[in-house]
């Protein structure tokens, strides 16, 4: 397993990432001692970074990893959750002020049974008054680094431009890292325009789902998926391509997603402990770069027309 450091937080991390979403049954439901073991899977193939929320599950996510982390030693992994974004009854709801986000971390803390958060994040900006973000959020956060209760503070949102904007509004060093996702992967790799960016702010680059929600996989889309129907379409004519020639595409997927030296990690979610150790296989071999070409080829125009940009 390779590794690479976020930003100039210190943090090595591998590649390849475990997203914990899945233990919260957000995909299909999901049995808790399965999901507990493709996490301890996870660890002891390498992967060093877990990526959690409450809002994942309504806070079943976290309560799960929370048991599987009692039996892993806290120095083999580092871990992420957020605050912004949270639910109750299946019913989704959001506070970015001050006094939540505080109170969040300490819950988040004792869901998982931990006391230090490396890297602290606010959820999915998309959904907050991002002036809000700048002069409440980050600054709560950053009090509580400077306590020694978090390690480092980032920023988590599907539009780039939503990142942009804060870490160009909000007090300098407040934002270390950004999490975008579906903004890296075979059918869009937007997230590559803002890449110098960051880097010219000190900010470290976590790409999330190389398979872009089911996109880019032979199970397809779930029924909930905003992918517009052209896009659909043409990322199934390139999973049945890959098929074709014995390649599956969530293989050349995670390789393509991983290959790109200047992001750190990229996260993928499974509570299957196979399906983490089959990817972690896919990834150690080189990714071939010809196939990717004629992926992306048959995606043609749609690459970037996608649900993501809008």
């Amino acid at each position: 397993m390779e590794y690479r450091e976020i930003g100039k937080t210190g943090l090595k991390v591998s590649r390849l990432s475990y997203g914990a979403s899945s233990l919260g049954s957000v995909f299909h439901e999901t049995d808790d001692r399965v999901a507990i073991k493709a996490v301890h899977t996870a660890v002891e193939r390498g992967m060093n970074f877990i990526d959690v929320s409450p809002y994942y599950g309504h806070y079943k996510a976290e309560t799960v990893l929370g048991k599987a982390l009692k039996d892993l030693d806290r120095s083999d992994y580092y871990l992420s959750t957020k605050v912004g974004r949270y639910g109750k009854d299946g019913v989704n709801t959001w506070d970015y002020s001050a006094k939540r986000a505080k109170d969040s971390v300490y819950e988040s803390m004792e869901r998982l049974g931990i006391d230090y958060i490396d890297i602290i994040n606010v959820h999915d900006v998309e959904f907050a008054d991002l002036s809000q973000v700048v002069e409440e959020t980050l600054p709560t956060l950053v009090e509580l680094r400077d306590k020694g209760v978090v390690g480092h503070v980032g920023v988590t949102d599907l539009q780039l431009e939503n990142l942009k904007w804060v870490i160009e509004h909000a007090a300098p060093g407040s934002v270390e890292s950004v999490l975008s996702f579906c903004h890296y992967a075979l059918n869009d790799d937007k997230l590559v325009d803002f890449l110098d960016f960051f880097e010219e702010n000190g900010v470290g680059v976590i790409n999330a789902s190389p398979l872009s929600m089911g996109l880019l996989s032979q199970r397809g889309v779930p029924a909930w998926h905003p992918a517009p129907k052209p896009l659909v379409e043409a990322c199934r004519k390139a999973v049945q391509h890959c098929a074709a020639k014995g390649y599956p595409i969530e293989k050349l997927a995670m390789q393509y997603s991983v290959a790109n030296p200047r992001i750190a990690t990229t996260l993928f979610s499974s509570a299957n402990p196979d399906n983490v150790a089959r990817n972690i296989d896919f990834i150690s071999e080189p990714v071939d770069m010809q196939l990717v070409e004629e992926v992306r080829e048959i995606i043609g125009d749609q690459k970037r027309v996608s649900w993501a940009n809008s």
